[in-house]
Protein backbone atom coordinates (compact mmCIF):
# COMPACT_ATOMS: atom_id res chain seq x y z
CA UNK A 1 0.00 0.00 0.00
CA UNK A 2 2.88 2.19 0.65
CA UNK A 3 4.40 4.37 3.17
CA UNK A 4 1.92 6.98 4.01
CA UNK A 5 2.70 10.86 3.62
CA UNK A 6 3.35 12.46 7.10
CA UNK A 7 4.16 15.91 8.12
CA UNK A 8 7.82 15.70 7.29
CA UNK A 9 6.55 15.60 3.39
CA UNK A 10 4.19 18.79 4.31
CA UNK A 11 4.45 21.78 2.05
CA UNK A 12 5.97 23.86 4.94
CA UNK A 13 9.47 25.64 3.92
CA UNK A 14 10.64 25.55 7.37
CA UNK A 15 9.94 22.21 9.76
CA UNK A 16 9.81 22.36 13.38
CA UNK A 17 10.30 19.87 16.14
CA UNK A 18 11.31 19.59 19.67
CA UNK A 19 14.90 18.35 20.23
CA UNK A 20 16.17 15.90 23.54
CA UNK A 21 13.22 16.52 25.63
CA UNK A 22 13.71 12.78 26.63
CA UNK A 23 16.80 14.40 28.60
CA UNK A 24 16.61 16.22 31.73
CA UNK A 25 18.34 19.96 31.65
CA UNK A 26 18.63 20.92 27.96
CA UNK A 27 19.80 24.47 29.38
CA UNK A 28 22.41 23.44 32.29
CA UNK A 29 20.77 25.91 35.03
CA UNK A 30 20.26 25.90 38.28
CA UNK A 31 16.74 27.74 37.76
CA UNK A 32 14.05 26.15 39.53
CA UNK A 33 12.35 25.61 35.83
CA UNK A 34 14.87 23.73 34.52
CA UNK A 35 12.73 20.51 32.64
CA UNK A 36 13.02 17.23 34.92
CA UNK A 37 11.95 15.00 31.39
CA UNK A 38 9.70 12.96 33.87
CA UNK A 39 6.96 11.28 31.73
CA UNK A 40 4.05 12.81 31.93
CA UNK A 41 5.98 16.15 31.03
CA UNK A 42 7.34 14.46 28.55
CA UNK A 43 3.55 12.92 27.23
CA UNK A 44 2.13 16.87 27.48
CA UNK A 45 4.83 18.64 25.97
CA UNK A 46 4.34 16.22 23.25
CA UNK A 47 0.76 16.50 22.49
CA UNK A 48 0.90 20.04 22.76
CA UNK A 49 3.40 19.67 19.67
CA UNK A 50 1.08 17.77 18.01
CA UNK A 51 -1.97 20.02 18.44
CA UNK A 52 0.35 23.00 17.35
CA UNK A 53 1.34 21.31 13.84
CA UNK A 54 4.87 20.80 14.61
CA UNK A 55 6.60 18.30 12.22
CA UNK A 56 8.81 15.89 14.79
CA UNK A 57 10.02 15.32 17.93
CA UNK A 58 13.47 14.32 18.20
CA UNK A 59 15.21 12.75 21.16
CA UNK A 60 18.76 12.39 22.36
CA UNK A 61 20.18 9.13 22.80
CA UNK A 62 21.88 9.45 26.12
CA UNK A 63 22.96 7.49 28.98
CA UNK A 64 25.16 8.92 31.31
CA UNK A 65 24.93 13.02 32.39
CA UNK A 66 27.43 15.45 32.24
CA UNK A 67 27.87 15.87 36.03
CA UNK A 68 27.97 19.09 37.72
CA UNK A 69 25.47 20.65 39.89
CA UNK A 70 22.66 19.77 36.84
CA UNK A 71 23.64 16.79 36.06
CA UNK A 72 22.95 17.69 32.25
CA UNK A 73 20.88 14.95 30.64
CA UNK A 74 21.42 13.08 33.91
CA UNK A 75 17.70 11.68 33.80
CA UNK A 76 16.88 10.31 30.35
CA UNK A 77 14.52 7.80 28.61
CA UNK A 78 15.68 5.34 26.35
CA UNK A 79 14.57 6.26 22.76
CA UNK A 80 13.36 3.69 21.08
CA UNK A 81 10.88 2.92 23.82
CA UNK A 82 10.06 6.45 24.20
CA UNK A 83 8.92 6.91 20.55
CA UNK A 84 6.77 3.87 20.61
CA UNK A 85 5.05 5.37 23.52
CA UNK A 86 5.23 8.98 21.90
CA UNK A 87 3.31 7.61 18.46
CA UNK A 88 0.72 5.37 21.08
CA UNK A 89 0.36 9.00 22.57
CA UNK A 90 -0.01 11.23 19.40
CA UNK A 91 -1.87 11.51 16.04
CA UNK A 92 -0.05 13.46 13.14
CA UNK A 93 3.58 14.31 14.44
CA UNK A 94 6.56 12.18 13.60
CA UNK A 95 8.28 10.99 16.45
CA UNK A 96 12.28 9.74 15.68
CA UNK A 97 14.35 7.12 17.64
CA UNK A 98 18.22 7.83 18.07
CA UNK A 99 20.08 5.35 17.97
CA UNK A 100 23.91 4.59 18.90
CA UNK A 101 24.86 1.63 16.06
CA UNK A 102 27.47 0.72 18.37
CA UNK A 103 25.23 -0.05 21.47
CA UNK A 104 22.80 -1.96 19.51
CA UNK A 105 22.52 -5.23 17.83
CA UNK A 106 21.09 -4.39 14.45
CA UNK A 107 18.54 -7.25 13.90
CA UNK A 108 17.16 -5.86 16.99
CA UNK A 109 17.25 -2.22 16.21
CA UNK A 110 15.47 -3.58 13.05
CA UNK A 111 12.76 -5.11 14.63
CA UNK A 112 12.37 -2.52 17.27
CA UNK A 113 11.64 0.14 14.82
CA UNK A 114 9.15 -1.71 13.13
CA UNK A 115 7.41 -2.38 16.35
CA UNK A 116 7.47 1.63 16.52
CA UNK A 117 6.56 2.43 12.51
CA UNK A 118 3.73 0.29 13.40
CA UNK A 119 2.71 1.67 16.81
CA UNK A 120 2.59 5.18 15.01
CA UNK A 121 1.21 3.90 11.53
CA UNK A 122 4.29 5.28 9.41
CA UNK A 123 5.27 8.60 11.55
CA UNK A 124 8.51 6.82 12.90
CA UNK A 125 11.48 8.03 12.34
CA UNK A 126 15.38 6.63 12.74
CA UNK A 127 18.28 8.77 13.77
CA UNK A 128 21.50 6.83 13.21
CA UNK A 129 24.53 7.75 14.99
CA UNK A 130 28.24 6.10 15.78
CA UNK A 131 28.51 7.72 19.12
CA UNK A 132 31.74 9.53 20.12
CA UNK A 133 31.27 9.61 24.12
CA UNK A 134 33.93 7.16 25.70
CA UNK A 135 31.81 7.04 29.23
CA UNK A 136 29.05 5.67 27.83
CA UNK A 137 30.70 3.01 25.43
CA UNK A 138 32.71 1.89 28.85
CA UNK A 139 29.03 1.86 30.76
CA UNK A 140 28.16 -0.83 27.89
CA UNK A 141 31.61 -2.49 27.70
CA UNK A 142 31.82 -1.50 23.84
CA UNK A 143 34.64 -0.55 21.27
CA UNK A 144 34.89 3.33 20.46
CA UNK A 145 36.40 2.98 16.98
CA UNK A 146 38.37 5.41 15.05
CA UNK A 147 36.59 8.08 14.23
CA UNK A 148 35.68 7.42 10.24
CA UNK A 149 36.06 3.99 10.94
CA UNK A 150 32.87 4.22 13.25
CA UNK A 151 30.99 5.49 9.94
CA UNK A 152 32.26 2.39 8.33
CA UNK A 153 30.71 0.22 10.89
CA UNK A 154 27.66 2.09 10.87
CA UNK A 155 27.78 1.48 7.13
CA UNK A 156 27.41 -2.11 7.78
CA UNK A 157 24.69 -1.93 10.68
CA UNK A 158 22.26 -0.08 8.44
CA UNK A 159 22.57 -2.26 5.51
CA UNK A 160 21.44 -5.56 7.79
CA UNK A 161 18.63 -3.27 9.05
CA UNK A 162 17.40 -2.52 5.34
CA UNK A 163 18.07 -6.03 4.12
CA UNK A 164 15.42 -6.89 7.11
CA UNK A 165 13.10 -4.21 6.28
CA UNK A 166 13.00 -5.43 2.91
CA UNK A 167 12.11 -9.37 3.82
CA UNK A 168 14.85 -10.37 3.02
CA UNK A 169 16.25 -13.88 4.91
CA UNK A 170 20.16 -13.76 4.20
CA UNK A 171 23.43 -14.01 5.59
CA UNK A 172 25.78 -11.31 6.26
CA UNK A 173 29.67 -11.44 6.17
CA UNK A 174 31.47 -8.09 6.52
CA UNK A 175 33.96 -6.32 8.29
CA UNK A 176 32.01 -5.66 11.32
CA UNK A 177 29.32 -8.19 11.40
CA UNK A 178 28.80 -11.98 10.71
CA UNK A 179 25.40 -12.81 10.58
CA UNK A 180 23.88 -16.14 9.55
CA UNK A 181 20.13 -16.51 8.55
CA UNK A 182 18.80 -13.03 9.62
CA UNK A 183 15.43 -12.25 9.12
CA UNK A 184 12.28 -9.75 10.23
CA UNK A 185 8.80 -9.59 9.57
CA UNK A 186 6.56 -7.84 9.57
CA UNK A 187 8.24 -5.41 7.57
CA UNK A 188 7.61 -1.35 8.16
CA UNK A 189 4.46 -0.05 7.94
CA UNK A 190 3.62 0.58 4.41
CA UNK A 191 6.22 -1.97 2.79
CA UNK A 192 8.78 0.95 2.92
CA UNK A 193 11.48 1.66 5.34
CA UNK A 194 10.79 4.79 7.78
CA UNK A 195 13.15 7.87 7.34
CA UNK A 196 16.47 7.63 8.18
CA UNK A 197 18.31 10.94 9.63
CA UNK A 198 21.57 11.37 10.29
CA UNK A 199 24.15 13.89 12.04
CA UNK A 200 27.25 14.05 10.82
CA UNK A 201 29.63 16.98 10.72
CA UNK A 202 33.24 16.01 10.01
CA UNK A 203 33.89 14.65 6.25
CA UNK A 204 33.30 11.16 6.98
CA UNK A 205 29.73 11.69 8.94
CA UNK A 206 28.81 14.01 5.85
CA UNK A 207 29.45 11.96 3.15
CA UNK A 208 27.90 9.11 5.02
CA UNK A 209 24.83 10.93 5.50
CA UNK A 210 24.57 12.21 1.94
CA UNK A 211 24.63 8.29 1.29
CA UNK A 212 22.06 7.25 2.99
CA UNK A 213 20.29 9.91 4.99
CA UNK A 214 17.10 11.34 4.21
CA UNK A 215 17.29 13.94 6.60
CA UNK A 216 20.52 15.64 7.13
CA UNK A 217 21.30 17.20 10.74
CA UNK A 218 23.92 19.69 10.85
CA UNK A 219 25.52 21.91 13.57
CA UNK A 220 26.22 25.30 12.69
CA UNK A 221 29.45 27.12 13.97
CA UNK A 222 28.63 30.21 11.53
CA UNK A 223 26.03 31.41 10.09
CA UNK A 224 27.79 33.34 7.51
CA UNK A 225 29.17 30.12 6.16
CA UNK A 226 25.49 27.92 6.33
CA UNK A 227 24.66 28.35 3.01
CA UNK A 228 27.86 27.66 1.43
CA UNK A 229 27.93 24.16 3.60
CA UNK A 230 24.10 23.23 2.64
CA UNK A 231 25.42 24.33 -1.09
CA UNK A 232 28.07 21.75 -0.67
CA UNK A 233 25.46 19.11 1.02
CA UNK A 234 23.09 19.49 -1.54
CA UNK A 235 25.93 19.44 -4.26
CA UNK A 236 26.76 15.72 -2.85
CA UNK A 237 23.66 14.41 -3.82
CA UNK A 238 23.05 15.44 -7.02
CA UNK A 239 20.60 12.24 -7.70
CA UNK A 240 18.01 13.15 -4.89
CA UNK A 241 17.01 16.00 -2.01
CA UNK A 242 17.82 15.19 1.30
CA UNK A 243 16.08 17.56 4.21
CA UNK A 244 18.90 19.23 5.47
CA UNK A 245 18.05 20.13 9.25
CA UNK A 246 19.86 21.67 12.35
CA UNK A 247 19.80 21.56 15.76
CA UNK A 248 18.97 25.05 18.22
CA UNK A 249 18.21 26.41 21.68
CA UNK A 250 15.41 28.83 21.85
CA UNK A 251 14.93 31.15 24.49
CA UNK A 252 13.10 34.01 23.70
CA UNK A 253 10.62 36.67 25.51
CA UNK A 254 8.33 39.55 23.70
CA UNK A 255 10.93 41.71 23.79
CA UNK A 256 14.84 41.44 23.02
CA UNK A 257 15.40 43.03 26.70
CA UNK A 258 13.12 40.85 28.55
CA UNK A 259 14.82 38.13 26.80
CA UNK A 260 18.46 38.82 27.46
CA UNK A 261 17.89 39.69 31.34
CA UNK A 262 15.76 36.08 31.20
CA UNK A 263 19.45 34.66 29.12
CA UNK A 264 21.53 36.39 31.56
CA UNK A 265 19.61 35.10 34.91
CA UNK A 266 20.10 31.73 33.23
CA UNK A 267 23.05 31.49 32.41
CA UNK A 268 25.74 33.95 34.33
CA UNK A 269 22.88 33.91 37.60
CA UNK A 270 22.33 30.62 37.06
CA UNK A 271 24.51 28.67 34.84
CA UNK A 272 26.08 25.20 35.72
CA UNK A 273 29.79 26.23 34.51
CA UNK A 274 31.45 22.75 35.85
CA UNK A 275 28.73 20.60 33.74
CA UNK A 276 30.08 23.06 30.82
CA UNK A 277 34.02 22.00 31.66
CA UNK A 278 32.83 18.47 32.05
CA UNK A 279 30.90 18.72 28.42
CA UNK A 280 33.65 20.25 26.12
CA UNK A 281 36.12 17.60 28.30
CA UNK A 282 34.26 14.49 27.34
CA UNK A 283 33.37 15.94 23.43
CA UNK A 284 37.41 16.13 22.77
CA UNK A 285 37.86 12.62 24.45
CA UNK A 286 35.56 11.34 21.83
CA UNK A 287 37.55 12.64 19.16
CA UNK A 288 34.59 14.59 17.87
CA UNK A 289 35.70 16.81 14.74
CA UNK A 290 32.72 19.44 15.41
CA UNK A 291 33.80 21.34 18.13
CA UNK A 292 36.34 24.48 17.07
CA UNK A 293 39.34 24.84 19.51
CA UNK A 294 39.44 28.23 19.33
CA UNK A 295 36.13 28.70 20.34
CA UNK A 296 35.81 26.94 23.47
CA UNK A 297 34.52 29.41 25.73
CA UNK A 298 32.27 30.25 23.54
CA UNK A 299 31.26 26.64 23.09
CA UNK A 300 31.01 26.39 26.94
CA UNK A 301 28.31 29.17 26.99
CA UNK A 302 26.38 27.81 24.86
CA UNK A 303 26.09 24.46 26.03
CA UNK A 304 25.45 25.99 29.31
CA UNK A 305 22.39 27.92 27.29
CA UNK A 306 21.21 24.62 24.87
CA UNK A 307 24.07 21.58 24.83
CA UNK A 308 25.87 23.48 22.25
CA UNK A 309 22.75 24.09 19.32
CA UNK A 310 22.27 27.03 17.02
CA UNK A 311 21.48 30.24 19.22
CA UNK A 312 17.71 31.28 18.76
CA UNK A 313 17.45 34.05 21.23
CA UNK A 314 15.41 36.76 21.41
CA UNK A 315 11.90 38.42 21.05
CA UNK A 316 8.99 36.88 19.31
CA UNK A 317 10.26 38.83 16.11
CA UNK A 318 13.73 38.63 16.38
CA UNK A 319 13.27 34.68 16.64
CA UNK A 320 11.41 34.91 13.34
CA UNK A 321 13.66 36.91 11.06
CA UNK A 322 16.32 34.18 12.23
CA UNK A 323 14.06 31.40 10.83
CA UNK A 324 13.74 33.49 7.89
CA UNK A 325 17.78 33.71 7.36
CA UNK A 326 17.80 30.28 8.31
CA UNK A 327 15.76 29.23 6.09
CA UNK A 328 17.01 31.94 3.11
CA UNK A 329 20.33 30.17 3.65
CA UNK A 330 18.74 26.80 2.36
CA UNK A 331 18.35 25.20 5.73
CA UNK A 332 14.55 23.44 5.47
CA UNK A 333 13.92 22.72 9.41
CA UNK A 334 14.89 23.05 12.70
CA UNK A 335 14.73 21.14 16.41
CA UNK A 336 14.60 23.31 19.28
CA UNK A 337 15.33 22.90 22.61
CA UNK A 338 13.76 24.92 25.71
CA UNK A 339 14.41 25.42 29.70
CA UNK A 340 11.03 23.72 29.61
CA UNK A 341 9.08 22.64 26.82
CA UNK A 342 5.53 22.76 28.65
CA UNK A 343 5.92 26.37 29.27
CA UNK A 344 7.57 27.20 25.92
CA UNK A 345 5.27 25.17 23.82
CA UNK A 346 2.39 28.11 24.38
CA UNK A 347 5.02 30.67 23.54
CA UNK A 348 5.96 28.70 20.17
CA UNK A 349 1.84 28.42 19.24
CA UNK A 350 0.63 31.38 19.88
CA UNK A 351 3.40 33.76 18.75
CA UNK A 352 6.33 31.90 16.91
CA UNK A 353 4.32 29.84 14.62
CA UNK A 354 2.10 32.83 13.30
CA UNK A 355 4.79 35.41 12.62
CA UNK A 356 6.85 32.75 9.99
CA UNK A 357 3.84 31.53 9.19
CA UNK A 358 3.30 35.40 7.73
CA UNK A 359 6.90 35.09 6.38
CA UNK A 360 5.87 32.80 4.15
CA UNK A 361 7.81 30.05 5.77
CA UNK A 362 4.54 28.11 7.32
CA UNK A 363 1.42 27.59 5.91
Amino acid sequence: MGRPATRMNNANRFKLGLFGMNCSASVATTAEERWDAGWEENLAAARLADEAGLEFLLPIGRWLGYGGVTDRQGTNFETMSWAAAQLASTKDISVFATVHTSLFNPVFAAKSCVTADHVGRGRFGLNVVSGWNTGEFAMFGANLLEHDERYAYTEEWLDIARRAWAGETFDFNGRHFSLKGVSGKPGPYGGERPLIMSAGSSPAGRAFASRHADCLFMVIEDETRLAGEIASVRAACPDRRPGVFASGHLLCRATRKETREYYHYLVHEKGDWEAAEAAIARRMAGDTRSLPHERLREMKERFISGGGTFPVIGGYDEVAATFLRLADAGLDGMALASVNYLREMPVIRDEILPRIARLGLRA
